[in-house]
Order: structure tokens, then sequence, then C-alpha cells
């Protein structure tokens, strides 16, 4: 395992592909409770996701900004994992072209449900998350 503060080309390649990462928020006394999430790196290297303005991560990140990323290559490929820690901001903008732009990676937008799923989201407020990096572990076995 190695520790780095910027992604390498291995680890942008392992983040590029449409896996699920587990976003860890800060959570004061409380333990962390990692949940599955949609994310895309961006051109800058931060990392974004898009959730509703009035979920617990979002009232979580508000108070404490801090959250980590984990993204790990699937079972049947050799062992290989990114961990991305740092500081999130929220942002108002973006969330819904970033929304389809997720949906588009992980889903089959042929598949009339699925496209009626985009559609749901694309008409819930959202907004976006972006994970500035400040700190990345990796594996690579």
């Amino acid at each position: 395992m190695t520790a780095d503060t910027s992604l390498t080309a291995d680890d942008l390649e392992l983040l590029r592909r449409p896996l699920h990462g587990f976003l860890t928020v800060a959570a004061g006394p409380l333990p962390p409770q990692p949940r599955p999430v949609w994310f895309e790196v961006a051109d800058d290297g931060t990392l974004q996701l898009f959730t509703g303005p009035d979920t617990l991560k979002v009232g979580r990140l508000r108070r404490d900004p801090r959250a980590s990323i984990v993204v790990a290559a699937p079972v049947g490929e050799r062992e290989h994992w990114v961990s991305v820690a740092g500081t999130v901001t929220v942002e108002a903008d973006g969330a819904h072209d970033l929304a389809a732009r997720l949906a588009a990676r992980y889903w089959d937008l042929s598949d009339p449900v699925r496209a009626g799923d985009l559609a749901g989201i694309l008409a819930e407020d959202q907004v976006r998350l972006v994970l500035h990096p400040e700190s990345v572990s990796r594996y690579v076995y």
C-alpha cells in the first residue's frame, strides 16, 4: 500500500471504470457508515457525485466536510483499490448534468425502465458533491 496526494495514471484507470465507490463522511461521535455511490473523476482530479440536498450525508458534510471514497476492482481481478480522502464542497450547480452522465455510465439507458429511473432522478432537486483529494492511498497486487 502507498499513500500520496495525487492520483496516478493507474488510479485514474480504475476510477474511470463503472465501479461503485464507497463514500464515508465524518460523523462526529457516530461510527462511519459507508454508502455505495456513483462517482466521476473530473479533469481537475476531484471526484464528483450527486445526491438530494436534504440527505443525511449532505447534513453531515455541512457540519464537517471531511470524507473519503474507496473504489476496488471487482472479484475475479487482481486486488487493486484506491482510497481518496479530503474535504467536500456542496455545489448547487451541475448535479443534473452529472447525474445524466453517470446514468449513461452505469445503466443501459436504452432500457425504458432505466430511462424512466433517470427521468425520476432528473425531476428531483440534486446537489453536486465535490471531493477535493488531500490524501490518496492505493494497493495493487
